[in-house]
């Protein structure tokens, strides 16, 4: 672990390469939305912030090959020394909120450090004719928004936001069509049909490409290539401020694979400025 990540991103090199299971991941995933605070937390402080049991915390140490949560804790210490996250005490619950926001797009950004995940997935998304993008309920917005856009660029966007039986027909026919890849949107809470579409669509051939709120994530299992955004979670409803900007992001990347995506900007701006489409 290099002194110079971020704590959240010391924390996913510490749980890459094991197995765990899904109350685990659910706690690794508590773990890196709360990076700065984790060093400090006792074992039950944790638990309530994952939502499982003690032993359950006491269990995933040992899985990650410490004696037991105390010893895991003295080296998130030793490994990544942190000041707890500042106090917001004096900040409303709009204002939290909003400052939780800020933090994610903190990591989003940390993260993007390394470009080569989301320039590989943008090569990957622009050779893909057609290219079917997936989002189901709450992640059905995001899907949207990313089509909407790539549709200006790309020659055959499939928007995927409706469920039900049809869902494997529509994914086999993009594979038929000649699809290579699959983009998915997936944000909590996960629908499981998301899950078996994605089996489906790898099962047709379709290298999948998912947007989700974590590295550890149900569909991650699921993915060929993985691009976490974490969300606020301070709120009623979730926010998802940098899953909405991962994929524009995504969407610049799959720009540089398209040659012909600025002809395609000017000659829709052409049009319509003839039509008269936006008011200036």
């Amino acid at each position: 672990m290099s002194g110079t990540e971020s704590p959240a991103a010391r924390l996913q090199a510490l749980f890459e390469g094991h197995r765990l299971t899904p109350t685990q991941r659910r706690i690794a995933h508590s773990m890196v939305r709360r990076a700065a605070d984790v060093p400090f937390l006792s074992s039950v402080e944790l638990a309530e912030l994952a939502g499982v049991s003690q032993p359950s915390v006491t269990r995933f140490a040992v899985a990650l090959g410490f004696d037991g949560y105390p010893a895991l804790r003295r080296h998130l210490r030793e490994v990544a020394p942190a000041e707890p996250a500042p106090e917001t005490g004096s900040y409303n619950e709009y204002q939290q909120a909003v400052e939780a926001e800020i933090e994610n797009l903190r990591h989003l950004a940390e993260a993007l450090a390394d470009p080569g995940p989301v320039r590989q997935a943008g090569r990957v998304l622009a050779g893909s004719r057609p290219l079917p993008v997936l989002g189901l309920r709450a992640a059905a917005a995001q899907a949207h928004g990313f089509a909407y856009f790539a549709a200006k660029v790309h020659p055959d966007v499939r928007l995927l936001n409706e469920g039900g039986t049809m869902l494997h027909d529509r994914i086999d026919a993009a594979a038929r069509a000649g699809a290579g890849a699959l983009l998915c949107f997936a944000l909590p809470r996960h629908p499981r049909e998301v899950v078996d579409a994605l089996v489906h669509a790898r099962e047709a051939g379709l290298t999948v490409v998912t947007v989700a709120d974590s590295a550890f994530a149900p569909v991650a299992k699921v993915s060929d290539l993985l691009l976490p955004a974490a969300v606020g979670t301070g709120l009623a409803f979730d926010t998802a401020c940098a899953p909405m900007l991962l994929g524009r992001v995504l969407l610049e990347a799959m720009c540089d694979g398209l040659p012909e995506a600025q002809a395609r900007l000017e000659e829709f701006d052409a049009r319509a400025a003839a039509r008269g489409l936006f008011v200036e």
